[in-house]
């Protein structure tokens, strides 16, 4: 099992907001004969991808997904190549990461490929994305991590938890009858969670304990009964994947001293969460912060980590 923190979403003071936008531009190609460095994400079917240059310009990222980790990160590297008009002689270093990388042990068409921590990643590109000198960076996949990163490039992961993305999809699948996320989050649309969650309001009547608000979930599926609709349910398991990650999230912000959460990674594209973490930041009085390009975080940090390789 992981620690008992866990990184989380990212949103900013009482109405979610984006964070500020980078300075550093996105370009869609660089100049000839400026060398690059590719960052390169491998999941088990999805691989991310994006490439930096020595100025931290990005390149817009990309993903591709294929039947396994090779056939995903090769069909990655030459979709970049092709898109961007870049020649393998373009490109200096490949920065890989994620669960996948580890079936890759060699170099990329003869490119030097190098292995880098998927936590440092997450740091790196959570500080980049967000402008912030430290933060708790929060990754919500399949699970769910968290790393605490200062602008000294010290990187220290807290833990995680295994409730996350994986989580969602495959109680869907059992209770909704569809693993697709676009599905869960279109079915949530309508969903109510008076009619799944046992709330503040369902047990008590008096104010006793001020400053909580009457919606403020005591148990998750606490009041779920057969009238529930797919809708409730489907809104109901985005309520709990997002409360737990987000309560993890403040605890570890906590224990950082920080108020600043930035939170990474796919699910930060499910709508609905942000209702819940907005909750959680008016409650807490923190920080969370969801920058844009967040689903491309970590790769990006890959990238970085590039850069940080030719200086040491």
């Amino acid at each position: 099992m992981y620690a008992i923190m866990t990184k989380i979403i990212a949103y900013a003071a009482s109405p979610v907001k984006p964070a500020a936008k980078r300075k550093a531009r996105v370009k869609r190609g660089m100049e000839d004969g400026k060398k690059i460095i590719i960052g390169i994400d491998v999941g088990g079917s999805t691989t991310k991808i994006v490439g930096v240059d020595g100025e931290r310009n990005l390149m817009e990222p990309m993903f591709v997904r294929a039947a396994d980790p090779i056939t995903s990160l090769y069909g990655a590297f030459g979709k970049f190549l092709s898109q961007n008009k870049l020649t393998l002689t373009d490109v200096r270093r490949v920065m890989v990461t994620g669960v996948g990388s580890t079936y890759i042990n060699s170099s990329i068409y003869g490119v030097e490929c190098v292995h880098v921590s998927e936590f440092e990643c997450i740091g790196l590109g959570g500080l980049f994305l967000s402008g912030l000198e430290r933060a708790v960076v929060v990754s919500m996949g399949t699970g769910t991590a968290l790393v605490y990163a200062t602008s000294d490039g010290t990187m220290t992961y807290l833990g995680g938890t295994g409730v996350g993305g994986g989580t969602l999809v495959g109680l869907s699948k059992k209770l909704l009858n569809t693993d697709n996320i676009d599905n869960i989050v279109s079915l949530a649309e309508s969903g109510n969670l008076s009619n799944v969650d046992l709330r503040l309001c369902d047990i008590t009547s008096k104010d006793l304990l001020p400053g909580l608000p009457p919606e403020l979930t005591v148990a998750n599926f606490g009041k779920v009964s057969d009238l529930a609709s797919r809708f409730d349910l489907a809104l109901g398991l985005i309520n709990m994947v997002f409360e737990t990650a987000g309560m993890m999230a403040i605890f570890a912000s906590r224990y950082c001293k920080t108020n600043d959460i930035v939170l990474l990674g796919n699910l930060t594209q499910v709508p609905q969460g942000r209702n819940t973490i907005n909750t959680l930041n008016d409650i807490f009085k923190v920080n969370f912060m969801i920058p844009e390009r967040s689903q491309f975080g970590t790769v990006i940090g890959a990238a970085l980590a590039g850069l940080k390789y030719d200086k040491e």
